[in-house]
């Protein structure tokens, strides 16, 4: 593995299983320290333990992020640990209701919006002061895990759209607002990613339809360039990426990382 993050200390908020292990994994294979923040305590030990297997520091932070004090908190320790922040990524989400626009629950679509809106914009207004440029460093970079659900106009996905719609005006606006300060802000959109929760989806629509699993990977591939989907250590190095200094001069874009379904 290249070190493309050698000595960076990158905070990652959603440490799930798929691609919020992914992405602590390969960014300390990459070389990074990791701050690792959700709101279980026996995950985040667990990712904390592959970090350190790699050789890299781990911090875990316990924390709901859709909390003000809680967020605070996460930056006070981060910062009082390593003394600086090159990077965060806004990965943790939730699911609004999977229903169409105009029958959606608006209490469902608030509690998702927290976590999938409001959380991010806080977490990098909140980071903005350890993530600004200094003497001796490039500026900071804040990555938002978004969705190709941005291209989709299926009904069910309307609630979750709305929500990654939101986020990728988020990411623009903070790349133009917090670009003076060195930081950049980017967004990554896969779509689906090939790991254990959406093997399990497979299996169900398999069942549900009288396919095999084998064939309904094909048809969800079959959109795609590459005729496959991604893995998450795949999104995870692409996510990287743009934590890396070779995207020093990249701020303001989303990365499809989608093995090809969607572009212009």
């Amino acid at each position: 593995m290249v070190d493309l993050l050698t000595d960076k200390v990158v905070v990652l908020s959603g440490v799930g299983p798929g691609l919020g292990r992914a992405l602590g994994e390969e960014a300390a294979k990459m070389g990074a320290d990791l701050v690792l923040a959700s709101r279980t305590p026996k995950r985040l030990e667990k990712m904390a333990e592959v970090v350190r297997a790699h050789g890299r520091r781990a911090l875990v932070v316990p924390t709901d992020i859709t909390d003000e004090d809680a967020r605070q908190a996460l930056v006070d320790a981060a910062v009082a640990e390593f003394g600086k922040v090159d990077c965060l990524i806004n990965n943790a989400f939730g699911i609004p209701p999977m229903d169409p626009l105009t029958t959606l629950d608006l209490d469902g679509l608030r509690t998702a919006n927290e976590t999938n809106v409001f959380a991010p914009l806080r977490l990098s207004a909140l980071f903005a002061d350890a993530l600004a440029q200094t003497d001796d460093k490039p500026g900071g970079s804040v990555i938002m895990v978004n969705s190709c659900v941005l291209y989709s106009s299926q009904p069910e996905y309307a609630g979750y759209k709305l929500s990654k719609g939101a986020l990728e005006h988020l990411a623009s606006s903070l790349a133009t607002e917090l670009g003076p300060r060195g930081i950049r802000v980017n967004s990554v959109a896969p779509s689906y990613i090939y790991e254990d929760v959406n093997k399990a989806y497979f299996d169900w629509i398999a069942s549900e339809t009288g396919r095999t699993h084998a064939e309904v990977y094909a048809e969800k591939a079959a959109p795609t360039d590459l005729k496959r989907l991604a893995t998450p250590d795949e999104v995870a190095r692409a996510t990287l990426f743009l934590a890396s200094d070779l995207a020093s001069a990249v701020t303001g874009q989303i990365l499809n990382v989608d093995c090809g379904e969607f572009h212009a």
